[in-house]
């Protein structure tokens, strides 16, 4: 007996004997606790479903009737330690009455081993049906209610800005223009470039650099990124009838404009690595044609392709209708995989990257080429912080689709993703928009989207959103405009300003030394009591806009981070222990490895540590053309060609350097060093 008054004071379980198989006679709930199903063995099936599963054919069911005593976030679950093995369940949650239900959510396998798990807002007196269903299994199982205190964003407000002297023709992008890491504000008008430096407390300084030629106009869309390598940001120009790119000198007081000449209806435009050789190449998305790129030759040049076409060219679509690209790694293998946003009928696609510039759509097998459906953009973030990328499919006509990543890495599987928008405020959210943004704006520790609808929807933790209404905000780029280490909107020469709230952040700009300079396609890891975030570094998301390339965390009210992760493109991994909160911090590619470890088996060098001559003997068939060595910081030292295979470092001070050397088909290698 004593026993069991331990189990239901801990466990809370409760046993129905009577069968309670209907609507009409559900068996009340009205707390939290273990709920045992003997088998699921009514004559009644959840009529309608709440799962889109045209093969389905469950023949009986199981109701129970909740209401609750207060507002609270629920959680029903299957998936519990209480059911071993684990059964193949599927629930329904329904609101309304027996005579007219209407669908809440409902889920199959969002659990382990094919079990349940759906979270959802609930209102205090009123009624809520859980109806269980033997679509995969009549057997007995426990499922679990969980009441938890709805979750209402901090408090996040924006004071608002104008800047007259943002007065470009285009004024889409924030990034960092002249290598210190803050955002600019850059602006393009037809044979001008106006930059809008940073400076001290968030005060702004604008330089006009004229441009020479005719180029195309950014009417779509416009990217930013390091291509030709020289610590400059270069920016893509994308237009309805082609491309420019705006390459910097090496100085970042002059651009030039190089307009390849292909006919190319622009959408989004984004720079990525795509074969990965340490170079950024030029991307866009084509309205009528398959997608389009220009691989980069690590010498500037730029080489035309499109998807499917061109004899040689990577398989990144094959048909138009392509509106927004998103890069980053999806199944968490170190490569950067490609969602593609479609409209006028096509589904969404997906696009993983198996290496070696191979590209294979997993659209059908991830199960997120769902129709119909409408998007300009979509929202790619992990939303629930469980280190894999999930996908809201933002609409701009029709409904919003929101899909859980089920990334398994103990298997070579590729596993579907789960359509959990229902109950998610996604289904209810009506407003729609051309752009869409995930970015943590409260900085709580969760990834919200700025969409349409003048609101932000915020992340409640707990894979529901709640929409707070801004007048007249709306979508634009995004960045830490005066180094309070919250993010502002560019509208515009509107600047929203976030008004900070007492949450922590941290904030992570890449100097990439092997991997291209942005460090774009680097996955950033932090750690802490708040668990586990992830950042992709990508250049150019939603629809129109370029935003920061520094990644951006929240962490609420933790007061640290016991870990920093950056995985480079290249392989190489920096890790960093107990880093500071609320900073900004640089980190070179290799700063934190041991000189002993960063070995290049490409070259090697000696005498290491050095005093003066640092001499380079490289493997056979290789010849090295130039060498740059750079700081800690990411700051370049010295810049020299190589006409023997050696170096005179004479002149640096002690300290530890990373080499960067280049060979004659322009392939970087780097490798540490300490100067005595």
């Amino acid at each position: 007996m004593k026993k069991i008054t331990l189990l239901l004071m801990f466990c809370f379980v409760i046993q129905f004997t009577n069968a309670q198989n209907t609507c009409a006679t559900a068996s009340p709930l009205t707390t939290a606790g273990l709920y045992v199903v003997t088998a699921i063995d009514g004559s009644q099936v959840p009529s309608p479903s709440c799962i889109d599963d045209p093969n389905a054919n469950p023949t009986n069911g199981k109701w129970y009737a909740y209401t609750p005593t207060q507002d609270y976030t629920v959680t029903v679950t299957s998936d519990i330690a209480q059911n071993n093995p684990r059964v193949d369940t599927r629930v329904h949650i329904y609101s309304g009455s027996c005579a007219s239900l209407a669908c809440l959510g409902g889920d199959d396998d969002g659990g382990s081993n094919y079990s349940s798990v759906i979270t959802f807002n609930v209102t205090a007196g009123t009624t809520y049906y859980i109806a269980w269903d033997n679509r995969w299994s009549a057997s007995g199982f426990t499922f679990q209610l969980i009441q938890s205190a709805v979750v209402t964003p901090p408090a996040i407000n924006y004071t608002t800005q104008t800047i007259a002297t943002v007065n470009s023709t285009y004024n889409l992008c924030v990034v960092d223009m002249n290598g210190d890491h803050k955002d600019d504000i850059v602006g393009v008008s037809a044979n001008n470039l106006r930059v809008h430096y940073q400076g001290t407390g968030g005060a702004f300084t604008f330089t006009d650099m004229p441009i020479i030629g005719t180029s195309m106009m950014p009417g779509w869309s416009m990217a930013a990124g390091d291509y030709n390598k020289d610590g400059f940001n270069d920016l893509i120009l994308g237009s309805g009838n082609g491309l420019s790119v705006w390459k910097s000198n090496n100085t970042g007081t002059a651009y030039t404009s190089i307009t390849p000449g292909e006919y190319i209806f622009c959408q989004r435009t984004n720079f990525a690595d795509l074969n990965n050789d340490g170079n950024l190449d030029v991307f866009s998305c084509h309205d009528v044609a398959p997608n389009v790129y220009y691989l980069n030759d690590a010498a500037g040049n730029l080489t035309y392709y499109q998807s499917t076409v061109t004899p040689g060219s990577m398989s990144l679509g094959a048909v138009g209708g392509n509106y927004s690209t998103l890069f980053t790694d999806f199944d968490n293998d170190g490569d950067t995989d490609v969602f593609i946003s479609k409209c006028s009928g096509p589904p969404c696609e997906l696009h993983r990257n198996d290496g070696n510039g191979v590209y294979t759509d997993i659209s059908a097998i991830a199960q997120i080429n769902v129709t119909p459906i409408q998007t300009w953009s979509s929202a790619v973030a992990d939303y629930d912080n469980d280190g894999d990328m999930d996908v809201i499919i933002t609409a701009s006509a029709g409904t919003h689709k929101y899909f859980r990543n089920n990334l398994d890495t103990t298997n070579s599987v590729e596993e579907a993703f789960s359509n959990i928008t229902i109950g998610s405020g996604w289904d209810t959210n009506t407003s729609t928009n051309i752009d869409n943004v995930a970015y943590d704006f409260d900085n709580n520790g969760y990834v919200d989207v700025l969409g349409g609808g003048n609101k932000i929807m915020f992340n409640n933790g707990n894979s529901t959103f709640t929409p707070v209404t801004y007048t007249g905000i709306s979508v634009g780029a995004i960045g830490d405009l005066n180094e309070d280490g919250f993010l502002d909107i560019m509208n515009g020469s509107t600047v929203r300003y976030a008004v900070p709230n007492t949450n922590k952040w941290i904030k992570v700009a890449l100097q990439g030394i092997q991997s291209n300079s942005n460090g774009i396609g680097a996955r950033i890891e932090i750690y802490g009591a708040f668990g586990k975030q992830i950042r992709d570094i990508r250049s150019g998301e939603g629809f129109k806009y370029m935003s920061s390339l520094n990644a951006h965390f929240g962490i609420g009210q933790a007061t640290a981070i016991t870990q920093l992760i950056i995985r480079w493109p290249s392989g190489i991994v920096d890790t960093y222990n107990n880093p500071p909160i609320n900073q900004r911090i640089v980190v070179v590619e290799g700063a934190t490895l041991a000189v002993g470890n960063f070995i290049n088996s490409a070259f090697s060098l000696y005498p290491n540590p050095t005093k003066n001559i640092l001499n380079i003997k490289t493997n056979d068939n290789l010849t090295m053309k130039s060498a740059q060595v750079f700081d800690l910081n990411g700051r370049l030292i010295l810049n020299k060609e190589l006409t023997n295979p050696s170096l005179n470092v004479e002149s640096l001070s002690t300290g530890t350097y990373i080499l960067l050397l280049k060979d004659d088909a322009g392939k970087d290698y780097s490798q540490k060093f300490i100067k005595e």
